[in-house]
């Protein structure tokens, strides 16, 4: 069974209540997405191995650690995963972005692929699949189900927000992909939105109704 790991780190809290407020307008909303996400990516590469070097300080040359090489990829989930793209740049400049693009079936409600776009060497790479919200499940596990149809190997899946309903649905489906998110909140309502949540990601992001 995949790991869940929810952030309770003070900078994370107190934006993530400012992302919530309808008041946020998109310009500071954006801004916020950002920082938190850069946050986030501070806590989801914890685990990156390192290796020893040598460095020549001011003083003496000494040993230390400098990260050992691992291949990383991020991949927003369109459309509002790309708000989630330059806080993870900001601290792994060197990483790779992908693209993945899916439409629910308005018959079906199944999650539809429109467009993916990867690194050639996904199955050499960790991939970090980003998106604002983890709701019902079905768009991370059908980008999940993306990426792993195309080679990739290890996954992780981070979002802002999730419900108890969407973290069960992506650990069924793919155990072996560990989550981490800012906040797990109550639940789902009758129209697939998490409650309390903060309405539509994409909207709220680009300005769009």
């Amino acid at each position: 069974m995949s790991k869940v790991f929810e952030m309770d780190h003070p900078l994370i809290q107190h934006k993530l209540t400012l992302i919530r407020d309808k008041n946020t307008g998109s310009k500071e909303f954006r801004e916020l997405v950002k920082e938190v996400s850069m946050l986030l990516a501070y806590e989801v590469t914890r685990d990156l191995p390192l290796e020893d070097t040598e460095v020549e300080t001011p003083i003496q040359v000494t040993k230390s650690k400098v990260l050992a090489g691992r291949k990383l990829g991020i991949v927003p989930i369109l459309r509002a995963g790309l708000g989630m793209v330059d806080g993870f740049l900001n601290l792994l400049p060197a990483a790779k972005v992908g693209h993945v693009g899916l439409y629910r079936d308005p018959e079906t409600l199944e999650p539809v692929e429109y467009y993916v776009k990867l690194p050639s060497d996904v199955n050499e790479r960790e991939l970090i699949i980003i998106d604002p919200m983890l709701a019902t499940g079905g768009s991370a596990n059908a980008a999940i189900g993306f990426l792993k149809d195309r080679g990739a190997e290890m996954i992780k899946f981070v979002c802002l927000i999730a419900c108890p309903e969407g973290i069960a649905a992506v650990q069924k489906a793919h155990p072996d992909v560990d989550i981490y998110v800012a906040s797990i909140d109550e639940k789902l309502n009758d129209h697939a939105y998490i409650v309390p949540g903060l309405g539509d990601a994409g909207d709220r992001l680009f300005g769009t109704k």
